[in-house]
This record gives structure tokens, C-alpha cells and sequence, in this order.
């Protein structure tokens, strides 16, 4: 019997993508069996399960589902809290949703949202919905800004781990401690082993400093130091898993992603303007890896940072002591050999695309000549010192 009823609903299942298969589904005279066979095949489907019994229409529900998406009708009851993950894509949203109870089936969701054009503005975050929403009432619920709870916190870009820590805690109540203890082990947090390899063999003492990927986050409800700082390092690894930033560093620069973070955080410090980014990046490269006397930075922004770190203010270039600058037992010493051993701070992606893909030129030296922040590059120090004296006479340094 199943052989005379040619599963002809299968053809109406497939449409266009059954087409290199309608031979199996032809009618022995050779006619095709079209949109009335597949009524055939389901009113005898139907005869058969009633004969069977009751129970049967069990059988039949299931059959159903190949041809209508499960989804619930109206706007649903109660009240559910979902989150939604950074980097989340539709389907991890259905997913979530289905799990929560507020859809019927995922595809319900899926389905929904490709007929609302609005539907790619739905943000990460948590939003109150209810359940057994259908698809379309749960897609416009998390347009609606009403729905989405809002505990959100913008970590600037080019922040240091302990600059964000006392932002979280001022924001969080979560004291500042916690959030240093949860530090101690970025490796627990998320971040792969692998990424705390360097090219150059300096041994790496794993830190958080670099993962914590600035950008604004929606902290959940309960949220402890571990899971905000879990949640920014997983943000840091979709961001730059976009961006192919460690194959691209390590297959075009040559060394390891780690060293590549170090000079991102660099620019982000150096870089007065977005612009400068990149020419920032090349910098540290041609002064670290280049033919620069040596082969150090010279950046005074590596000493801020150690003052930074130990607990002491951090100050402008031109009032730094000479003991300060050039102190022997600082590991971010502006004349040590190489990069320094971590990254100086978050740096954004804009950072990290300067130094994935830096901008070819073969300067040394740099220095901000105008009020916007933009920078003068030379590849001689002549060369820099006009360029220092354009920056005095527009009252730059």
C-alpha cells in the first residue's frame, strides 16, 4: 500500500530542491502526480491511522509537523526571563527560547523573524517575555525595548584590567577584590592556553589583561565577578574569531596572536586618532622586529602602565623622573629588548586590526601634531624633530 501511495507528499515537502529526484515520485503512465496526489496520499493516510484506532492519531500529529511549523497561538501567559548571548545568531536565539518555554519549536522563531525585517536589531541581552508566545509575538516582544532589562555597562576601549575592575565594582557592587581574585586564572575564565605562547620564547605569565574585550554589556541578575568577566572574554574570543585575527597574524606577521594583542594594546595607548591606529602598530613592529638601534619600544606608555600596576600615579611623559623611565627592576621598561610582557590594556577591534594589518612604512618615530589627536610619522629622527617642532608651534607638547 505505501508503494501505491508513491510518497507523493515527499515531492510537495522538497518543492524546487526534490527536482533531480522526481523520477522516484512519477506515476507509473508517466504523469506526474502534482499538488492532487499529495491530497491522495494524505486523505488515504488518513483513512488508514482511523482504522488502526485512536491511539493512531498520534502518528498522524507527527506526520503533520513536516508540513506546519509547531508554534503557539497569541501573545502567551506568565512571565520568563531569557538571555540572549553576545554574538548570539538566530538560531542560538530560537534555541533559547525554545529551552525557555517561550516558543513552540525553534523554527517557529526562525520562521517569524525572517518575515520582520526589523528582526536583525534584536540585541543580546535579557528580556522579560512569556510563555508559550507564538513566533511573531515573541520576535516583536524583543523589539519592543519595554521587554529588555537594562543593566548595561560600557567599558571604554583601551581600559587596564584594573581600571575595569573598579568601573565593574563602582557599577556592580561587587567588590573590586573579588573581581582581582577571578583574574588570577584567565585560562578558568576562557581564555585558551595556546594564546599565551609568544614567538620571541619570553616566558608568559598568563593575565586577563587583553581579554577583557571593551564594548557595553547587559550584566544578568546574581552575576558574580567570574561570570562578567567570563562573559567579556568570551565577547573578546567571537570578535576576534571574526576578524581571523591569530591565523592572520601568525600566517602575514609572522609571530604569535599574543605579541600581535601586545602591539594592539600599544596603538590603542599611542594612537591619539582612530586613524593613526594602524601607523601606531607599524611603529612598535619596525622598533621591536625592525632595524631599530634597540630593538626596544621607547614608548613611555609601557612605564604608565607599571605605575599603574603598582599602585602609583601614572603621569605625563614630560614629568616623568629619569629613575622612573629608565628603572632596572620595571618588566615594562621602555628600553627593555622586545615587547613588553603583556598587553598594556582592552584594546577594541579597530586596535587589533591595526596591528593584524598594519599600513606599510618604515617609520620609527611619531608624535601628535594637531588637537584631533592626528600624528606625524618619520623614519629619521631629523625628520622628527621637524616634525616636533610643528607639534610646539601648534601647542601640541
Amino acid at each position: 500500500m505505501i508503494d501505491d501511495l508513491d510518497l507523493g507528499f515527499d515531492e510537495a515537502e522538497r518543492g524546487e530542491k526534490g527536482r533531480h529526484r522526481r523520477s522516484f515520485v512519477r506515476k507509473r503512465n508517466g504523469k506526474s502526480g502534482g499538488r492532487g496526489k499529495t491530497v491522495l496520499a494524505l486523505l488515504l493516510a488518513m483513512v488508514l491511522l482511523g482504522g488502526i484506532g485512536g491511539g493512531a492519531f498520534y502518528g498522524f500529529d507527527r506526520i503533520q509537523n513536516y508540513f506546519v511549523t509547531p508554534d503557539y497561538d497569541g501573545a502567551g501567559t506568565g512571565e520568563v526571563t531569557v538571555e540572549i548571548k553576545q554574538g548570539a545568531l538566530l538560531a542560538d536565539m530560537a534555541d533559547a527560547l525554545y529551552t525557555a518555554g517561550v516558543v513552540k519549536s525553534p523554527k517557529a522563531f526562525i520562521e517569524a523573524a525572517a518575515e520582520n525585517a526589523r528582526s536583525k536589531n534584536i540585541q543580546p541581552g535579557l528580556y522579560k517575555l512569556r510563555k508559550e508566545m507564538s513566533g511573531s509575538h515573541a520576535v516583536t516582544a524583543m523589539l519592543d525595548l519595554k521587554n529588555k532589562i537594562v543593566n548595561g555597562i560600557t567599558i571604554p576601549e583601551g581600559r587596564t584590567a584594573k581600571s575595569i575592575f573598579k568601573l565593574l565594582a563602582e557599577k556592580t557592587k561587587i567588590p573590586v577584590k573579588d573581581f582581582e581574585t577571578a583574574a588570577k586564572d584567565p585560562i578558568g575564565l576562557g581564555v585558551p592556553d595556546w594564546w599565551f605562547k609568544r614567538s620571541d620564547k619570553k616566558k608568559v605569565t598568563p593575565s586577563i589583561e587583553g581579554f577583557l574585550y571593551p564594548d557595553t554589556y547587559e550584566i544578568p541578575p546574581k552575576a558574580t565577578a567570574e561570570t562578567i568577566l567570563s562573559m567579556m572574554v568570551e565577547n573578546f574570543l567571537t570578535v576576534s574569531g571574526q576578524m581571523e585575527f591569530a591565523d592572520k597574524v601568525q600566517s602575514e606577521r609572522e609571530i604569535a596572536p599574543y605579541e600581535a594583542l601586545v602591539v594592539a594594546s600599544l596603538a590603542q595607548a599611542e594612537a591619539g586618532n582612530k586613524d593613526d591606529l594602524g601607523k601606531v602598530a607599524r611603529v612598535a613592529y619596525n622598533r621591536v622586529y625592525g632595524e631599530f638601534p634597540c630593538n626596544c619600544l621607547e614608548m613611555d606608555v609601557t612605564v604608565n602602565y607599571y605605575l599603574e600596576l603598582i599602585g602609583k600615579p601614572t603621569k605625563r611623559s614630560a614629568d616623568m623622573t629619569a629613575a622612573e623611565l629608565d628603572d632596572p627592576k620595571n618588566p615594562y621598561n621602555r628600553k627593555l629588548r622586545g615587547l613588553p610582557p603583556t598587553p598594556i590594556n582592552n584594546p577594541g577591534k579597530e586596535a587589533m586590526a591595526g596591528a593584524m594589518d598594519p599600513p606599510k612604512g618604515k617609520w620609527f618615530y611619531f608624535v601628535a601634531v594637531d588637537k584631533e589627536g592626528h600624528s606625524a610619522f618619520a623614519e629619521t629622527y631629523p625628520e622628527h624633530e621637524r616634525n616636533m617642532e610643528k607639534a610646539r608651534e601648534a601647542g601640541i607638547i
